[in-house]
C-alpha cells in the first residue's frame, strides 16, 4: 500500500485543495493517507477530518516538521512512501506515476514529480527570478524545491539516519546518488510561487540559512571517523552555470540580473543567523497561501 505522510503546520487555508486532489478518483480504498498537524493553531485538523475516513490525522503539540515526519512514519502502514508537503498541489494520478516508477526502475530509490509553478498574479520580478531559477541544472535535476518525494523501503532507511535539518528536502535529494533518483515528469505538481518580492526574499533566505546549516553537517561528517570517500555533493548554483544559461538565452539577461540581486539580499539576510547558529526559525511566505 502507498503511504503518504503530509506534515503540516497551520496550515488550514490551502491543505483542503491538496487533499481533494489526492482523493478524487483515487481507487477505493486508495493510498494511506495520514496528516500530521503540528504544533497548529488554526483548523488544519478540522479541514483534514472533514475529508472523511481516507484522511487519518494525528495532532502533536510541537511545531516541527522533522517531529511530524517522525510522527508521520509511526503511523504510516507501506510503501512506497510518500513525503508531500500541505501547500503543493498532486494529484492521485500523479502519486500512481511515482509509484509506478519505483516499482519498475532498476536501481531506483527515490523519486519526484515534474514541478509546475504558476506564475499569474506574482510581481514582476518574482517571475523573473523562477523563469531562470527553473533553468538550473541543480533545481531541473534534484528532487528539492518540489513539495513531495517518493522513496522505497531502502530509500525510506537512507532518509531515517539524516539528523533533523531545515533544508530536508534538500538533504534527501542529496542523500541519493543521480543513479538512485529520478524526476518523473509524467508526474506533476503544483508548487504555489510567494507572489510578492519581500515574499520571494523571506523564501530566499530560509534557502541560504538552510544551505549552510546542511554545509556545516557535511563538514562535520566529512572531518568525522566515518567520513565519506567522496566529495560531499552540492546543489549550489555557481556563476558558471548563469553565464552558460545567457550563453544559450541571452535573453534571459534581466531575469538573470534580478537571480543576482536575490541571491544578494538571501546572503545579507541570512548572515544573521548563520553566525548565531539559528537553523530554526521559519522565514514562512504567506502571499503563496491565499487561498
Amino acid at each position: 500500500m502507498t503511504s503518504i505522510v503530509i506534515p503540516a503546520h497551520n496550515e488550514g487555508r490551502v491543505i483542503g485543495r491538496l487533499l481533494d486532489a489526492l482523493l478524487t478518483e483515487a481507487p477505493a480504498p486508495g493510498p494511506d493517507i495520514v496528516v500530521v498537524c503540528n504544533g497548529c493553531t488554526d483548523d488544519t485538523a478540522t479541514v483534514a477530518a472533514a475529508r472523511g475516513p481516507r484522511v487519518r490525522v494525528v495532532e502533536i503539540p510541537t511545531p516541527s516538521k522533522h517531529q511530524a515526519l517522525r510522527v508521520g512514519d509511526e503511523h504510516a502502514r507501506g510503501f512506497p512512501r510518500l513525503y508531500v508537503d500541505a501547500d503543493v498541489v498532486v494529484g492521485a494520478a500523479d502519486v500512481r506515476a511515482l509509484a509506478d516508477a519505483l516499482a519498475t526502475g532498476p536501481g531506483l530509490l527515490a523519486a519526484a514529480p515534474g514541478r509546475d509553478i504558476p506564475l499569474t498574479g506574482c510581481a514582476w520580478p518574482v517571475r523573473a527570478y523562477y523563469r531562470v531559477w527553473q533553468l538550473l541544472p541543480a533545481v531541473r535535476e534534484g528532487l528539492f524545491g518540489r513539495g513531495v518525494i517518493a522513496v522505497t523501503e531502502p530509500g525510506h532507511a537512507r532518509l531515517a539516519a539524516l539528523p533533523p535539518l531545515m533544508a530536508d528536502d534538500l538533504a534527501a535529494s542529496l542523500a541519493f546518488a543521480p543513479g538512485e533518483r529520478r524526476v518523473v515528469e509524467s508526474a506533476r505538481v503544483v508548487v504555489l510561487p510567494p507572489r510578492t518580492w519581500g515574499d520571494l526574499i523571506k523564501r530566499r533566505v530560509r534557502a541560504a540559512t538552510s544551505s549552510a546549516e546542511l554545509e556545516r553537517f557535511q563538514a562535520a561528517r566529512a572531518s568525522g571517523p566515518m567520513a565519506p570517500a567522496a566529495p560531499q555533493p552540492s546543489a549550489r548554483t555557481g556563476t558558471g552555470d548563469l553565464r552558460a544559461l545567457l550563453r544559450a538565452q541571452p535573453r534571459l539577461l534581466p531575469g538573470v540580473a534580478v537571480f543576482l540581486v536575490a541571491a544578494l539580499a538571501a546572503r545579507r539576510g541570512s548572515r544573521k543567523a548563520i553566525r548565531s547558529g539559528d537553523f530554526s526559525t521559519w522565514l514562512r511566505d504567506e502571499s503563496s497561501r491565499q487561498g
